[in-house]
């Protein structure tokens, strides 16, 4: 579960991207692949279902 609490500069080391790339998906300014998805959701041991739940505020929001 501590992985859930990665930073974006361990996510990025993680799964060979770039700080700004990871950033871009927290801000929904750019939404991962499916198998980037899938990396995601391994990385930090969630069922990739908890990582598409639609945030009711915001259509189409991802849960990052």
């Amino acid at each position: 579960m501590a992985d859930k609490y990665l930073t974006n500069s361990d996510l990025a080391t993680k799964m060979n991207l770039s700080e700004v790339t990871i950033s871009r998906w927290r801000s929904n300014r750019i939404q991962p692949s499916v198998l980037q998805l899938v990396e995601l959701a391994e990385i930090l041991k969630v069922d990739i279902k908890d990582l598409l739940e639609i945030n009711h505020n915001e259509e189409n929001r991802l849960a990052l």
